[in-house]
Parts: structure tokens; sequence; C-alpha cells
């Protein structure tokens, strides 16, 4: 008797020829061009690619964050759960950000309200989304900011951003990502503005969370050396379009594309970790 072979699991995240544009005053931005990618529950999905190639655009578009407009979606998909994010009502993504999928954005600084205390950033996700009240919102938000690796999580959940290291406000944004339990994590250059010591502790931070809860991880990053170690697959933007996706060893070991060589050129460091 012979077993068929399981089928592999169905993408959570499933973006299918997206068009994203910008119109403006003057001129239209062709953001995006026709991208297609998909992302499964364990998985982390890097897009790498320089300024300006889309990336950010994409990651904004997974949860319909491009200020519409000048941002205008003019064609593709983008499935979560085999629900198209792009044709829902704001009520409806207002229960799904945050919830089911969330994301850490490249600043801090400014994505944290410096006039609001951490804790209470970390808690509201759970209070607007009406599954905790207030003592269940502040236990669940102390537990997390201790999960990212916070010390004294009573003092920190006090504190106001400005009072707190990069490293701890970027570690305040990953609790408050995660805090609902998505099944997606959009990281949109998460260690950017860190200095290198930080970056390798958030990196770490950021498998070590991913392999507990099972989330799907799509990367945003210009850093090849970011995802040799932490990505399993890449897509490779450049001028709105993916010339470039497969494995991490794939895609570094036998690129096809001359921007991805030149990619590669420039970057140390690019031995995927086994």
């Amino acid at each position: 008797m012979t077993t068929e072979p399981h089928a592999p699991a169905q993408p959570v995240l499933d973006i299918r020829d997206l068009h994203v544009d910008f119109r403006l005053a003057t001129t239209t931005v062709h953001a995006v061009r026709g991208l297609s990618l998909s992302v499964r529950a364990g998985e982390t999905l890097a897009v790498v690619g320089e300024s300006g190639s889309g990336k950010s655009a994409t990651a904004l578009s997974a949860m319909r964050l491009n200020p519409e407009p000048p941002c205008v979606y003019t064609g593709g998909q983008v499935l979560l759960d085999g629900q198209d994010v792009l044709t829902r009502g704001e009520r409806a993504l207002r229960g799904i950000r945050g919830a089911d999928i969330s994301m850490i954005f490249q600043d801090p600084m400014t994505s944290l309200d410096p006039l609001q205390r951490v804790g209470r950033q970390v808690a509201e996700v759970l209070r607007h989304h009406g599954t905790h009240n207030r003592a269940q919102a502040r236990d669940a938000a102390l537990a997390a900011l201790d999960e990212v690796g916070i010390p004294d999580p009573e003092r920190r959940y006090r504190q106001y951003p400005h009072e707190l290291s990069g490293g701890l406000r970027q570690r305040v944004m990953i609790a408050a990502a995660l805090v609902a339990r998505p099944r997606v994590l959009i990281a949109d250059e998460p260690t950017t503005a860190l200095d290198v010591t930080v970056q390798r502790q958030i990196l770490d931070l950021l498998v070590t969370l991913q392999a507990r809860h099972g989330m799907a991880v799509l990367l945003i990053t210009h850093d090849l050396g970011v995802v040799a170690e932490t990505a399993d697959r890449v897509v490779v933007m450049h001028h709105g379009r993916a010339v470039e996706s497969g494995t991490v060893h794939e895609v570094f070991a036998r690129p096809t594309d001359p921007y991805t060589r030149q990619l590669l050129a420039v970057t140390p460091r690019l031995e995927p970790v086994s």
C-alpha cells in the first residue's frame, strides 16, 4: 500500500499580480508592477532590494496601509487566509490589523506615541479588538514585554518611549506586534536604526519568537547578510518587479539576474546559516 505525499501547506499570505500606483500632482509612480509572492506558516520570506524598489509599498499593501489617495491599487489580490485584503471595508480591516496580521515598522521612535506610556500602547492592541478588559490587557502586555526580553517589565510598562534605548523601543514594537498572536508578521527593516550588537539581538529574538509561535514572517530588508541569517526564501525586487526568487541557498549560490549579482557582489557574509 502506498501513501500519498502530503500536499504543501496553503500560504497564509498570498500576493498575486499586485499593481500599486501613487498618483501625484504631476506624475504617476508605478511602485509595484505585477508582483506575486506567498509565505506559509512557520516560514520566513525576505523581500530585498534598494530604496525605491517597491519593498515597503508591498509590505504596506499587505495590511492596506498605503494612504489612499495618492495610492491606487490597479490590479491583483492580497489574500490573507484566502480573503482579499484589497476588497475589504475599513471596519473589516481594523479587525484584521494587529490580530491576524501585524507589522514592525522601521523606526520605533516615530511609530510609538511619545505621549503614551509604552505598556499602555502594547495593551491598547488588545483593547482595540475587544478581546481583553483593562486588567487582562495589562497582564498580557506585561507578559509580552517579558517575552521579548525587556528587563523589569513592570517598570518599563510605565515609561515613555524617550526614556528607553533604541533597542528597548524596538523590543516594545515587537511586543505590540505580537501581543495578539497574529498569523503573519511583517518586519519592515526592523534593525536599520540599531547598532550591530543590538541588530544581532533583535534578529535572534525574531527567529526565536517565530519558532515559538509558528508565524509566517515577511521580512523587508536591503541587507542580504540579514537574509542569509534569517530567511528561508527570498524575492529580489527592482523597479517594482520581482526579478528573482527562490530559496536563500539557490539565489545566493546561483543568481540568474544581473541586479541580484550586483547586490551579492557588494554584500559581505552571504553564506546562509544552516
